[in-house]
This record gives C-alpha cells, structure tokens and sequence, in this order.
C-alpha cells in the first residue's frame, strides 16, 4: 500500500470518526475530525496548522474546536522543548471523560425524575411515563457501577 492509499484510508476513518461525533453527539464536523486525527496520528501530537492542512478546517474554526476540547479536557495543549510551537494530543483518559459525563447525566436525571413524580401526585399515567425514564436511566447507571472502565 503506499503512502497515498494509507493517507486516504486515514481520512476516511477520520472522516468515519466525524460522522459519529455528528450523529451519536450532534458536535460539528470539525470537531469529530479533529478527535478522529489525534487519535489516529503518530507521532501522537500535531500542531494547529498541521491538523488544519490535513482535516481541511480553516484557522478559524479549529481553533474555536481546539478551545472547546481543550476546555472539555478531551485534548492537551503540549510544548516540544526548543520548539515554539503548540502541539495538541488527545488525553489518555478522553474516552473515559467523555463516559463519565454520560453517566453523572444520567444521575442527574434521577433527581429530576423525583421531582416530576413529586410534581405529578405520585401515580397515574404521568407518572408512570417518568418512573418508565428514571428505571431505563438507572439501569444503564448501574450496569456502568458493576462494570467501570479500565484507565
């Protein structure tokens, strides 16, 4: 395979990366891009330009990305000694972050149901539509309780 083909098969799973990040998390495009390629990439850092040249994002926009993920803890910021640069890498641990969140919404919601079925008289139809969320919720919490991921 030369190094062409490889580059473009690259792109198309970064593109693949995109794609979910869009669908299963409505993020922009750039953004899934962005994850896709620092995940893929080795050595393991890129610098702005080098993400923009090769996701095709203007300067703009990745950075408002970057800043975003950068602040989310999802991508790192990091310094080659004697280089001015600013190279960016994914965090170890992005993918747990990204689980994490999930799961604290998930007891977030918990609260939020108690205070429906509170709201609602504590029976009937209404409440039964809540309490139906609140268990779907809770026992995908709780099958993430018995079985935490590996960092």
């Amino acid at each position: 395979m030369s190094s062409q083909d490889n580059q473009d098969e690259v792109l198309r799973w970064v593109e693949r990366v995109a794609t979910f990040c869009v669908e299963e998390w409505a993020l922009p495009p750039i953004t899934g891009r962005i994850l896709g390629l620092l995940m893929i990439c080795e050595p393991p850092e890129r610098s702005a330009g080098q993400i923009a040249e090769t996701i095709q994002a203007s300067r703009a926009s990745l950075t408002s990305n970057m800043r975003f993920l950068t602040a989310i803890g999802l991508i790192r910021k990091v310094r080659v000694p004697g280089d001015r640069t600013a190279y960016y890498r994914i965090e170890d641990d992005a993918w747990h972050k990204v689980i994490q969140r999930k799961l604290d919404s998930l007891a977030a919601f918990g609260d939020i149901a108690e205070q429906g079925i509170a709201l609602a008289g504590g029976e009937g139809a209404r409440v039964e539509r809540i309490r139906t969320a609140q268990q779907s919720l809770t026992w995908l919490r709780d099958i993430a309780a018995r079985n935490p991921l590996k960092t």
